[in-house]
Order: structure tokens, then sequence, then C-alpha cells
């Protein structure tokens, strides 16, 4: 059974009206995503530059951008945890600890996506 509500056309819109409303949520109320989006700006030239071809200024670039996508995801994670409630519970510490640690290997992935192309 359908969802109910728009389709088509207005349904994209829609969706990128929602978008938008999450990015400037993000970057109104999240320090860690202002930082991290602040590098993706610096470095991104960097890439264009560092990169021999596109495929190489495809992963330096990608690499930026998945962790922006999965601090996102961590913010809305740590929204709904504190949302259900702020008393300690140790499922809600689980989600957020993951959350993080998904962050993590996120920037991981950059400086080792990073090292390989620049370094080899």
């Amino acid at each position: 059974m359908a969802k109910p509500g728009a389709t088509g056309i207005k349904r994209i819109i829609n969706a990128t009206g929602y978008s938008i409303r999450g990015l400037t949520a993000a970057i109104k109320h999240e320090s860690a995503f202002r930082q991290e989006l602040a590098l993706v700006a610096v470095l991104t030239p960097l890439a264009i530059y560092l990169g021999q071809d596109n495929i190489e200024r495809s992963i330096l670039i990608g690499s930026l951008l998945l962790v922006l996508i999965v601090e996102l995801l961590n913010s809305a994670i740590e929204a709904l945890v504190d949302r259900v409630g702020h008393e300690h519970h140790e499922l809600s510490g689980q989600a957020k600890d993951m959350g993080s640690a998904a962050v993590f290997v996120s920037l991981a992935n950059v400086v080792i996506m990073w090292g390989i192309i620049i370094f080899t």
C-alpha cells in the first residue's frame, strides 16, 4: 500500500525542501557538521588540484562528502535519542556511540584515501 501524500514532481519539490531544512538545521545546530563542512570547503579545491585524473578527484571529494553524510545521520540519531528521553539508558548510549564511531570511520577513510592517492 502506497503512502498518502504528494507524488511525481510535487514529491520531488517537497523532498528537496525537507533536505534543505535538514542541511540548514545541521549548519545552525551542529558544530561538528560546521567544522566538517569547512574542512570540505578547504580540501575540495586541493582535491581538484592534487588528483591526477577524474577518478582520483572523485575519490578525494567523495571521501569528504561521505563524512558529511555520516555526520548528518549521526546528528539525526542523536536528535532522536534525545527526543526519546534525556535519562541515561544503555541502548541510547550505544546508539550515540555507534553514530560517533561511524563518523570516526568516515574520517579515517578520508585519511586513508588521501594518503593512498597523494603518497603513491
